[in-house]
């Protein structure tokens, strides 16, 4: 009987060691899909190209930006205030990231928690940023931006 329950045991031990690791695989590979569309921001920002920078942001006039001037929405407007605040590569600065934090809402939708420096000549502003992205026709998108 003992042998049995022992045989029963290590079945089931071995049917369920996997269980979950699908899930865990799939959510490790959107969190590393995430963290690539940012770092690919960070670049394209210290390299001085806000056309390039804003390819992390969805297309639409739906997207939200909220700065300290308060909400604003679409992709267009979002660049042409960039554009605004960031004339040049100067003014732009040399930009990093201090992701605090990448939770996976579903399948579909992430939340990003992160603390944003630029080291400029005269100055070194810091704020924080959330970040609502979404996946968008297989890509990982920003839908929403809350910096300050």
């Amino acid at each position: 009987m003992k042998k049995y329950l022992l045989l029963l045991f290590l079945f089931l031990f071995t049917a369920f060691a996997g269980y979950g690791q699908p899930a865990k695989n799939q959510a490790a590979k959107n969190t590393s899909a995430i963290l690539k569309v940012l770092e690919d921001q960070r670049l394209a920002w210290n390299r001085g190209n806000i056309e390039e920078y804003m390819q992390g942001y969805w297309q639409s006039d739906s997207l939200l930006f909220v700065g300290k001037n308060g909400p604003k929405y679409g992709w267009q407007n979002t660049l042409d205030n960039y554009k605004k605040a960031y004339p040049n590569k100067e003014t732009m600065g040399f930009l990093t990231f201090d992701i605090k934090e990448v939770r996976m809402m579903d399948k579909q939708n992430a939340f990003v928690l992160g603390a944003w420096y630029l080291k400029r000549e005269k100055d070194e502003p810091q704020g924080f940023f959330t970040l609502l992205l979404k996946k968008v026709k297989g890509e990982w998108r920003v839908i929403a931006d809350h910096s300050s």
